[in-house]
């Protein structure tokens, strides 16, 4: 009887692997040629740097309306998550984002809200590119590939403004508050065709509702992980080391099914850890925390909830010789007193008195001050600066602040905050279970190891390895799936 069982659930252990295999080779195949694509082309994005590149400088002469009269205009009761001073064209405007994402737009010169903008402000706004050559309207988008996701939607619909660059840059660029929200370049919507956007499942008619893209996802990603499992397993009972097969072989197949066999035993532990991890990225059953930080956290952190910034140096003349060249200024509160943080086109960072306009560094004394306040029922038991990347903040994908301060908490969490110690900005907190995530995502998806990241070409020579592999058992996978389903 015992035998007999084991035999069926070896039977029920073929039949399922070939089954589901054939169902999912295709895919395995899609994602380990895309994956080799996403290493160096990601999917678009519009950078800060990008962002302050495409920015005139301020004309301070032109700011008549204070932040707090902004505030009112926006009817805003509570001080916003952002307020910032830029340019539009050739008119200063405060951007205020709410806490809960709604987005408004108000004039510096006479307090009105600008919630339309005419195609011929959208090419002004797109002239003022570094890369504009000839900028021309091509089209008003709603939604398409490139702009699907939900973030974007409190600065729909967008003016698409081709900059006539050699690169093919287009910009989109808000029809409601004349931001620019996004770039792509001819180079990077070719190749996420072959890269982010079938390896994410992304096209537009499945990826504009989140919550069925993410449950489609899951179910895929959850099915295939069952296809990795049991080819695993049948590698490991069909492989012979000691008393090998009649012809010598470790393994009794041929052809395509040898190296479907090979190939699965010595990539077949990263095809698992790959889909594994892919699977993970999307939080089932929200198992990780968040990244972000609760705006009750920043508000204690600010010291200041209400709708008010004592800027007194916007309307008073001297302002100071020469006046400060900005792209943009950031009002914000930090431990109870408030600060300007102007931002210049290369990136730089000033940080001013708003009363005064005069020059105000940031000491890791006043920011670690601060952040004591982040968590009123938790110690602040780590003070650190980091000067260098660790396991924990560091730069591949995506470029990280350095050096940046850690503020860290004796909660049962383990909380920690990172900091920008230019601005004070609290640029992301982690805990012991974004952690975990990180080991369980970050390392086995994208083998974000320290000394395979600190020496790159060893980071890509590990992956393309692996890839390859993968890349034989989903190939050999397809070939015997196709014999199969004819047979």
């Amino acid at each position: 009887m015992r035998r007999r069982i084991i035999r069926r659930l070896r039977r029920w252990l073929y039949v399922v692997h070939r089954w589901i295999g054939i169902g999912t080779c295709l895919l395995f195949a899609m994602w380990f040629m895309s994956g080799v694509v996403m290493m160096y082309v990601a999917f678009p994005q519009l950078t800060d740097a990008e962002r302050w590149a495409a920015l005139p400088s301020i004309a301070w002469d032109k700011v008549q309306v204070s932040p707090d009269r902004a505030m009112a205009a926006a009817g805003l009761a509570r001080y916003p998550r952002d307020l910032r001073l830029a340019m539009l064209n050739e008119e200063p405007v405060y951007r205020l984002l709410g806490w809960d994402g709604e987005r408004k737009t108000i004039s510096a010169v006479d307090g009105r809200a600008v919630d339309h903008i005419a195609p011929e402000q959208a090419l002004a706004v797109a002239r003022h590119h570094p890369n504009a050559v000839r900028p021309e309207l091509k089209a008003t988008v709603e939604r398409d590939q490139w702009s699907v996701t939900a973030r974007f939607d409190p600065l729909r619909p967008f003016y698409l403004v081709s900059l006539g660059d050699p690169d093919g840059t287009e910009l989109y660029i808000s029809s409601r508050h004349g931001e620019i929200a996004l770039d792509t370049t001819q180079t990077e919507r070719v190749w996420n065709w072959l890269g982010s956007i079938p390896h994410w499942i992304y096209p537009t008619v499945l990826r504009k509702d989140g919550a069925t893209w993410r449950l489609v996802v899951l179910w895929i990603s959850g099915i295939c992980m069952v296809t990795a499992v049991t080819g695993f397993w049948i590698g490991i009972l069909r492989m012979r080391l000691r008393r090998r097969y009649a012809s010598g072989a470790v393994t009794p197949y041929r052809g395509w099914m040898a190296w479907h066999h090979i190939a699965g035993l010595i990539g077949g532990v990263f095809v698992l850890t790959w889909m594994f991890s892919g699977w993970l990225s999307l939080n089932p059953g929200d198992w990780f925390a968040g990244r972000g930080t609760a705006r009750e956290a920043a508000v204690r952190f600010g010291g200041s909830d209400g709708p008010h910034m004592p800027a007194e140096f916007l309307s008073k003349p001297p302002f100071g010789e020469p006046r400060p060249a900005a792209v943009e200024a950031r009002f914000v509160w930090l431990g109870g007193k408030p600060l300007v943080v102007l931002t210049g086109r290369d990136g730089g960072h000033r940080t001013l008195d708003p009363a005064t306009g005069n020059p105000a560094p940031l000491s890791e004394e006043r920011i670690f001050e601060a952040a004591h306040r982040l968590m009123p029922n938790a110690a602040l038991t780590m003070r650190q600066r980091l000067e260098a990347p660790d396991a924990y903040w560091y730069s591949h994908h995506q470029q990280r602040v350095m050096p940046v301060l850690r503020a860290g908490f004796d909660d049962d969490a383990h909380t920690w905050f990172h900091i920008d110690p230019t601005t004070g900005d609290i640029l992301g907190r982690t805990d012991d279970s974004r952690r975990t995530y990180r080991w369980l995502f970050n390392a086995l998806h994208s083998f974000d190891f320290a000394l395979l990241i600190q020496y790159r070409p060893a980071w890509d020579v590990v992956v393309w390895l692996l890839s390859l592999f993968g890349l034989i058992v989903s190939v050999s996978g397809v070939v015997i799936g196709w014999r199969r389903l004819r047979h």
